[in-house]
């Protein structure tokens, strides 16, 4: 009777250990649904402006057929860049070791790591959804939010064959006044949105892109 006495005090409950263990499991029916939510969550807006092409297309033809040339435009620049930068995005995943780009570009590079994020957004060629690709693999090899951004910042701003175009279009003095700006501006824009993002934003955005990269 007292091991009876003593079972019924740990487990008020008189359930069996298979009952509870099947009632603490965790419920699976609503994971199919939640499987659902990242694929409508990521192309939600194109199919939104796919229906809207349409329908401008049935209501006002002209501007329909405009919107359509636009369109391939884009996509016909898009299969002309794409390419290369994936290319070049391979070297860099094989060639670039997470070490050296931690030591060079990493948290606690300092003013190295911003010098060297400058220069490879100022070096590059190509619209700048062509750079969003390259900072998702400096993500993946370490590289700090920080210096990301300033890479992204550099790459919209300070490439080499935008200021020469600037400088013949707008004249040397607005050119090196602007960049002067720019220099200033891209790492307190970064260093701001570094802060206010703070540790754990930093963290889901590394994790976030982890996945992206293991798919």
């Amino acid at each position: 009777m007292s091991e009876q006495m003593k079972q019924m005090e740990n487990n008020p409950s008189g359930k069996t250990p298979e009952q509870m263990a099947q009632n603490g499991a965790p419920k699976m029916s609503s994971q199919p649904a939640n499987q659902k939510k990242p694929f409508l969550k990521r192309y939600g807006a194109f199919f939104l402006l796919l229906v809207a092409g349409v329908v401008t297309g049935l209501v006002l033809p002209d501007l329909g057929k405009a919107a359509l040339d636009n369109t391939l435009g884009s996509l016909k620049e898009m299969l002309s860049v794409l390419p290369p930068i994936f290319i070049l995005l391979g070297l860099l995943d094989v060639w670039v070791d997470r070490a050296t780009m931690i030591k060079y570009t990493g948290k606690g590079s300092g003013f190295k790591g911003v010098l060297i994020a400058f220069l490879l957004g100022s070096a590059a060629a190509g619209p700048l959804y062509a750079a969003f690709p390259f900072a998702a693999v400096m993500l993946k090899k370490g590289t700090s939010f920080m210096n990301v951004l300033i890479f992204i910042g550099a790459w919209s701003t300070t490439k080499i064959p935008l200021l020469a175009f600037e400088a013949s279009s707008m004249g040397p003095v607005f050119t090196l006044v602007r960049l002067a700006l720019s220099l200033i501006g891209i790492p307190l824009i970064a260093w701001v949105t570094d802060r206010v993002i703070g540790q754990a934003g930093r963290e889901e955005i590394y994790a976030l892109n982890d996945a992206e990269q293991g798919k």
